[in-house]
């Protein structure tokens, strides 16, 4: 399936049906009077989280959601159908924003929350509805209010626990798909990564979700490379993995600039906190290592050592981890009750 993270759509609610203007008139009764009834409200446009999405790639495909229109009232009292709503199915951790792409009209983070985006219009009233002792014989109706219609952006922001960070090639797919199921895709060139893949790992019976996005580079805040764009999907994490690639001649530079990048982006990354991981380590020598060690720490203060390919050091950085997040956000891992045996 292919990943969006940021639509445009196009919503309109629908208008309602005016009143009607009618008399009863039957044989033998000679004042039979106002009859005409009320029109139906217009639609809602709504929209709704629901499970099994994790892309907005369906509204690449369709970007115009309108709401029925109120039918209008009829005689003999007969109130119009209201028209039916329209529902923008949604993945968790969608933003709704308004035009301008900067006011968030809604933040749905949990399956099953709805928020109504366009209210329909009111249905008008029949002449039934202005009957009084003093006019018995209305001619007038109100017409239905229009429906309302804007332009919104969906930005999605995936949820997790972990967020992954590092260079092109650091080892972020490499250690997601040694710890979890997931299967990203793994290559030995830059921007293998295009998208953000999300996998479950655990340890000491806790699950927890880690995020892995696209490698940044210097200068991805002013847009080189694929840019901070997928930064927006770790702003919900609780904790930020940085993986460092042992191999590297300058390991030290390599932290600044991913250090540089996030602080540029602004606050809400820069004040999180971050476990700092030197990767691939089973490439490196133990002089090499505790060389690479040293002039890592100089820069960015406490650091751990893993290899992803060889699973070394992975279950105690993921014990790091479980120590930055809180117990409301870590799931219990189900334990396997043993198998009965009856002969």
């Amino acid at each position: 399936m292919k990943f969006l993270d940021l639509a445009k759509v196009y919503i309109r609610s629908g208008a309602g049906g005016g009143g009607c203007v009618s008399f009863r008139r039957e044989k033998y009764i000679e004042y039979g009077g106002p009859d005409g009834g009320d029109g139906g409200g217009g639609g809602d446009v709504i929209a709704e989280v629901v499970e099994g999405l994790n892309t907005l790639i369906d509204f690449r495909y369709q970007q115009h959601f309108f709401a029925d229109n109120g039918r209008p009232g009829m005689g003999k009292q007969r109130t119009g159908a209201d028209g039916d709503d329209i529902v923008l199915r949604v993945a968790v951790g969608t933003e709704i924003l308004d035009e301008d792409q900067e006011t968030v009209i809604a933040d749905l983070t949990e399956v099953g929350q709805r928020v109504v985006l366009a209210k329909g219009g009111n249905g008008g009233f029949g002449n039934l509805h202005f009957k009084t002792s003093t006019n018995q014989a209305p001619r007038r109706a109100n017409a239905g209010q229009p429906g309302v219609e804007r332009t919104l952006w969906l930005r999605l922001k995936l949820i997790a626990d972990v967020g992954l960070l590092g260079l092109p090639n650091a080892g972020k797919s490499t250690f997601l798909a040694a710890t979890s199921n997931a299967r990203p895709k793994i290559a030995d060139y830059p921007f293998t990564t295009l998208h953000p893949n999300l996998g479950v790992v655990g340890v000491d019976n806790a699950e927890f979700v880690i995020a892995d996005i696209p490698g940044l580079i210097e200068g991805a805040s002013e847009g080189r490379g694929l840019g901070d764009l997928f930064l927006g999907h770790v702003e919900r994490c609780s904790v930020l993995l940085h993986l460092v690639d042992g191999t590297s001649e300058d390991v030290a530079g390599d932290w600044q600039t991913i250090i540089r990048e996030v602080e540029n982006y602004g606050d809400i990354l820069g004040d999180k906190p971050r476990v700092t991981v030197l990767n691939k380590i089973d490439a490196l020598d133990d002089e090499e290592r505790a060389e690479k060690l040293a002039e890592l720490e100089a820069v960015a203060g406490p650091v751990m050592m893993m290899s992803g390919v060889a699973r070394e050091g992975t279950v105690d950085v993921l014990r790091a981890l479980r120590t930055e997040i809180s117990e409301d956000r870590i799931r219990q891992k189900p334990v396997e009750e043993p198998e009965s045996w009856a002969p």
